[in-house]
């Protein structure tokens, strides 16, 4: 980062502000919100408490500039092969233009609206003839938390007809298990979601779904009517036994962690109606123009970006808290860890130098009351400095007057929380001493709903994107993820074989004190 011409004065600047308390930049001047907001129709980005200047800001934008931000946001866009590393474009963005679809994009619309269409109106029926009651989505990482995280946060708003939607992600079995306690094998729907469709998690609780319904019916062709796939792999999911008219696509261009917008949301538009899914794609394409079209000192997505960039690299804070004020956002967080530490968590630059300065915070977050309660103990008065994301909506949940109390009470409490970590508290009592000074923004939306939440995740995206230009690295590949998946597979080999001596002295310390356990 060294190389840009704003370092240095960025340098300077950061050494002098860590001097100054953030309460004292309000002191000094009291229109700091005017002069440090920002917006665009459904959204507001309030940046004046963060530890910026005008001069620090226009440093930033000058090393967006030198580092060919626009163009970069103009390549991913048209999408170019910007995953270099593997190979790929990475055109995600190519899945939410509605009104000008990609005729690959749309052709996969028409087959998962004749999908919902068929659920909706109780027509997919399975091998006894009853009509489906309950769909279960296998898949893990982006094939899971993307879509759990919108049709949590959209629940409310579902299709009357949606069947009941249900994830399963996790290795042990235990959580397919209780799901399949409670279902009819008759009326449940299977959709296995891989972009490989060989990920080990994903099929082996796939076989096991497979398993439950083959005790029920007994004739595999009558089994397979109750699985959908949805893949990149067309050739893996026909040699698994998913049916030709029983399989979505999507391209190696559509990584996983941005593979929401595509078939792997179908989760989604069964809850929603693919109108409903498709006004969540309409509301990322709206960020998306933003993101494009807008100069950086007024584009929401890269000043979040920049102002991350600001505080990591500069202000050296490692800790990045996400902090949803309404409760259908209880999965987001989760959601933005797979997104931002899978792309941005890289120690090597395009080239593949090693970088010599931090890129991705450790980054996490809780819906704010429950927060409140838990982590904000550190926030307050622990010996970590950390940045805070503080999101709100503008309208709440219900109606009446107990919902707007009780939507007052969770304003009140946002801008408290936002307020306190800024001015903090002196006393007598170190135990009651507040130190302040915690950077942070906060993002008024207008409301949860479809437009408005795929206008969110897009936001936080294009932010990534934006500190990955900084950073000079690709954030589109994932070379971490794969080590520990292939030492599993040897380790599970020696396991099956009750081989140890196969196995480093520190795995077998660890699988002889399994084996004497359960001798």
């Amino acid at each position: 980062m060294k190389q840009f011409h704003a370092y240095q004065q960025l340098k300077a600047q950061a050494e002098s502000l860590q001097q100054t308390h953030l309460n004292d930049l309000f002191t000094q001047n009291p229109e700091r919100f005017a002069q440090f907001h920002v917006q665009m129709p459904g959204a507001m980005l309030d940046f004046s408490k963060q530890k910026i200047t005008e001069e620090v800001l226009d440093g930033l934008v000058s090393m967006a500039e030198e580092a060919n931000l626009q163009q970069w946001i103009e390549r991913l866009l048209d999408g170019d092969e910007l995953n270099h590393t593997e190979g790929r474009k990475a055109w995600h963005t190519a899945l939410r233009d509605v009104s000008n679809p990609n005729p690959e994009v749309a052709e996969q619309w028409e087959k998962m609206a004749y999908i919902v269409d068929e659920l909706h109106q109780k027509q997919m029926r399975g091998y006894s003839g009853k009509a489906i009651t309950d769909v279960v989505n296998i898949g893990v990482g982006g094939s899971d938390l993307g879509p759990l995280m919108v049709t949590h946060a959209l629940e409310m708003q579902q299709n009357s007809n949606s069947p009941d939607i249900h994830f399963v992600s996790t290795l042990d079995g235990r959580q397919l298990q209780s799901i399949l306690a409670k279902l009819n094998p008759e009326t449940t729907l299977f959709i296995v979601a891989s972009k490989s469709f060989g990920t080990i998690d994903t099929l082996s609780l796939a076989e096991t779904a497979k398993a439950w319904m083959l005790s029920s019916c007994g004739v595999e062709t009558s089994a397979m009517r109750h699985f959908i796939g949805v893949s990149a792999n067309p050739q893996k999911m026909t040699e698994w036994g998913i049916l030709p008219q029983m399989q979505l696509a999507f391209w190696d261009w559509v990584g996983g962690r941005f593979s929401l917008w595509s078939s792997i949301g179908l989760t989604i538009a069964i809850q929603m109606g693919m109108d409903g899914f498709k006004q969540m794609l309409a509301g990322a394409h709206e960020v998306d123009m933003h993101f494009k079209n807008t100069p950086f000192k007024e584009n929401i997505p890269a000043l979040i970006g920049l102002l991350g960039v600001w505080n990591t690299n500069f202000l050296d804070l490692a800790g990045q808290a996400i902090l949803p004020y309404d409760s259908r956002l209880k999965y987001f967080a989760g959601y933005l860890e797979q997104l931002e530490m899978e792309s941005n968590g890289k120690h090597t630059k395009r080239n593949g130098e090693f970088v010599d300065y931090r890129t991705c915070p450790i980054l996490w977050g809780e819906v704010g009351p429950n927060a409140q309660h838990a982590f904000y103990q550190l926030l307050h008065q622990g010996t970590e400095r950390v940045m805070s994301d503080f999101i709100l909506f503008k309208e709440g949940q219900g109606s009446g007057e107990r919902a707007t109390f009780h939507q007052n009470l969770n304003i009140a409490n946002c801008l408290a929380q936002s307020r306190a970590m800024m001015v903090g508290q002196e006393s007598d009592d170190p135990h009651k001493h507040y130190p302040g000074n915690q950077v942070s923004n906060t993002l008024l939306m207008t409301r949860v709903d479809a437009h408005h939440l795929g206008m969110l995740v897009a936001m936080y995206e294009h932010k990534v994107f934006t500190q990955s230009v900084i950073w000079n690295i690709n954030p589109f590949d994932q070379w971490g993820v794969e080590l520990g998946k292939k030492i599993a597979l040897s380790i599970l080999e020696c396991i099956d074989e009750r081989n140890a001596t196969q196995l480093d002295q520190s795995t077998q310390g660890i699988l002889q004190q399994i084996w004497e356990h359960n001798a």
